[in-house]
C-alpha cells in the first residue's frame, strides 16, 4: 500500500493534524519521532499520537527520534541528563504539561523535583507508549528511521546512534544497495529524494511547514504540506 511519511513535529499540533487530514486514508502513516520540545503544544501531540496509533496500530507506526530520548534520560536520570534536555527545547515540553518554573541551572535536587512534577503530570499509560516506540519501520527497499543510517553499514545491523543521532556520511554518500532511506531530524527545504534519501524534515516550528512524503508502491514520492491558515 501507499506509504505516507511524516516529519519532525516538534509540538505543532495543528500542523499535525491538518497533515494527517491531508494524507489518503488509504495509506500507512509513519511519523518519524521528535514529537516534543522547541513548539508550544508537545503535551497534545503526544496524547493525540498515541490515541491515534493506539486505536489504529496497523496504520500508523511512530518512531522514537533524538528528542524522545532526551526526555526519557531526564526522567531516568534528571540530575545528570535534566540540563541538556532543558537546553533542547525541555522547557517548551515541561511548559505544555503545566510543569513551569524550570532552567538549566537548578541543583541536582531541583531538577529531581521537576521530573517528579512532571511525571505526575504525564497521561497514565503515555511514558510507556513513548517507550515502546521502534526505531525503524521498513518494506520492500524502503526504510524509514529518525535520524539517518551509516551508508558503509547494512540496514539490518544500524546502531542506534545513526539512527536516533545521524551519521558523518549519510547525507553526501548515496547507498549502493539499491535501499532508500526516509528520514527526519536534519532541516532540509524544500524536502527532496535523492541519493537514496527521501527528506521530510522542513523544521515545522519555526518554518510553519510540516511535511510527509508519499511513496507509492510504483517508487513515485510526492511531498504534501500542511501549512498556518
Amino acid at each position: 500500500m501507499p506509504v505516507s511519511i511524516v516529519g519532525d513535529i516538534h509540538g505543532c499540533h495543528d500542523l499535525m493534524v491538518r497533515l494527517f487530514d491531508k494524507i489518503d486514508p488509504g495509506d500507512h502513516i509513519i511519523t518519524v519521532g521528535d514529537y516534543v520540545d522547541r513548539g508550544e503544544k508537545s503535551a497534545d501531540v503526544l496524547r493525540w499520537l498515541m490515541a491515534q496509533q493506539t486505536a489504529n496500530p496497523d496504520r500508523i507506526t511512530c518512531l522514537l527520534g533524538n528528542h524522545e530520548v532526551m526526555m526519557l534520560e531526564f526522567l531516568d536520570d534528571p540530575s545528570e541528563k535534566g540540563a541538556r534536555w532543558l537546553h533542547h527545547g525541555g522547557l517548551q515540553t515541561l511548559a505544555s504539561f503545566g510543569v513551569r518554573g524550570a532552567n538549566e541551572l537548578m541543583k541536582p535536587d531541583e531538577l529531581i523535583a521537576v521530573r517528579d512534577r512532571f511525571r505526575a503530570a504525564l497521561p497514565t499509560g503515555l511514558e510507556d507508549w513513548v517507550r515502546s516506540l521502534p526505531k525503524h519501520w521498513s518494506s520492500g527497499n524502503l526504510w524509514v528511521v529518525h535520524a539517518a543510517a551509516d551508508p558503509a553499514v547494512a540496514m539490518s545491523e544500524q546502531g542506534n546512534r545513526a539512527l536516533l543521532w545521524g551519521s558523518s556520511t549519510f547525507l553526501n554518500v548515496p547507498r549502493t544497495d539499491g535501499i532508500w532511506v526516509a528520514h527526519g531530524h536534519t532541516v532540509i527545504e524544500p524536502p527532496e529524494q535523492k541519493n537514496s534519501r527521501i527528506s521530510v524534515d522542513t523544521g515545522a516550528y519555526h518554518s510553519g511547514r510540516l511535511t510527509a512524503a508519499r511513496c507509492l508502491p510504483n517508487g513515485e514520492v510526492y511531498f504534501i504540506q500542511a501549512t498556518h491558515g
